[in-house]
């Protein structure tokens, strides 16, 4: 009887030990699926950090407080040329998403899939629910905001800054960009031939290309725009004089569309930012002219996210001159290695050759 208890007794541990194992396993399996299923669905943003929409991107995402992994796309070294880039996005332009096997290209397109597609309770929403008043004034704005041609202002003032106070342009910039401009078009035709399955892609931004420099080189056209931009900013201004209306006691501000921060806010903030960068700003808003807009951009400014995502964007050299030369640095790392050492050895050979014929003119004295 003894025995066949211990024996019973033994069969018991060897299930035990087997389930525990089967279950050790299951967890295991479990934390692989769970772990495959958070690296299909994380976010990744291409992007470049001097981008008008990009930067309206990665802030709509600061705002929303998502995580996402950022990839740089220089476009001062062409990246978003390359084959790879052009595959993602056949029109070779930033920002890009990927999400889920989703890829994203339109700007307008990403926000609203941020907005549908995360909507948990711990998430700020960023557009209002669909059928409310305010629903309705955040599109307005949304959509007067994103109809502005910010490629044209930007070139426009590159290429012609006698138009613009106080840039924080770069003196060489507007006979650099008339020489990327040149240098890409030749760079689009040659990529085009190596790559025949790209080849409409590259043949159709080229085409882009010099129709963009054609219209934005055109002083006429661009004090056109400038002009509209007047007309929005009056809109914006008078918009801004409404919530002021609304709540007058302190302490209370609200944004452009009522108390809360939304997508019409992150296109407001961001073109505020370039048109400052640009030097444009004098021109819409500041000394007395705008008063709303003027406080607005004060503390915009100051938003958390704002400052992460946009706090260094117009110091060129931090944002967009140290990063291009530490990828540049990075890719040819060989090469400069090679050229330094080469240097190195040169000057060690001149001095060592000095230091004997000054010996021997010493020996001969």
């Amino acid at each position: 009887m003894a025995a066949e208890n211990s024996s019973e007794s033994q069969d018991e541990k060897e299930v035990l030990v087997k389930t525990g194992a089967m279950q050790e396993a299951h967890d295991r399996c479990q934390a692989v699926a769970e772990s495959s299923k958070q690296s299909e669905s994380k976010l990744t943003l291409y992007h470049w950090t001097q981008s008008f929409n990009s930067q309206k991107v990665r802030l709509a995402i600061a705002e929303k407080g998502l995580r996402c992994e950022e990839y740089d796309v220089s476009l001062p070294l062409s990246e978003h040329n390359e084959p790879w880039f052009m595959r993602l996005n056949p029109a070779g332009e930033v920002p890009v998403l990927v999400h889920s096997g989703n890829v994203i290209c339109d700007p307008t397109q990403i926000m609203d899939y941020l907005e549908q597609n995360f909507k948990d309770e711990g998430t700020p929403k960023l557009i209002p629910e669909e059928g409310s008043m305010y629903y309705h004034r955040v599109q307005h704005y949304r959509e007067l905001l994103d109809s502005l041609q910010m490629d044209a202002y930007t070139h426009g003032c590159i290429l012609h800054p006698e138009i613009t106070v106080d840039s924080h342009i770069p003196a060489y910039a507007t006979t650099r960009i008339r020489t990327q401009i040149g240098n890409t078009e030749s760079e689009l035709k040659k990529l085009a031939e190596q790559n025949p399955e790209l080849k409409d892609a590259y043949i159709a931004k080229q085409r882009r290309l010099k129709s963009k420099l054609f219209d934005h080189d055109n002083m006429k056209y661009l004090k056109k725009l400038l002009d509209e931009l007047e007309n929005v900013m009056d809109q914006v201004e008078t918009e801004l004089q409404r919530r002021v209306e609304e709540t007058p006691e302190e302490g209370s501000p609200s944004w452009l569309c009522g108390e809360f921060f939304s997508m019409a806010d992150v296109s407001l903030a961001v073109t505020l930012h370039r048109l400052k960068f640009l030097g444009l700003s004098r021109r819409y808003w500041g000394n007395g002219n705008r008063v709303n807009l003027e406080t607005y951009y004060a503390r915009v400014v100051e938003r958390p996210a704002f400052r992460r995502v946009l706090g260094h964007v117009n110091n060129i050299l931090i944002s967009a001159v140290l990063p291009v030369a530490f990828r540049v640095a990075r890719k040819n790392a060989p090469a400069i290695f090679g050229t330094t050492l080469l240097i190195g050895i040169l000057g060690g050979a001149t001095y060592l050759a000095f230091l004997y014929m000054k010996r021997r003119l010493t020996v001969t004295s």
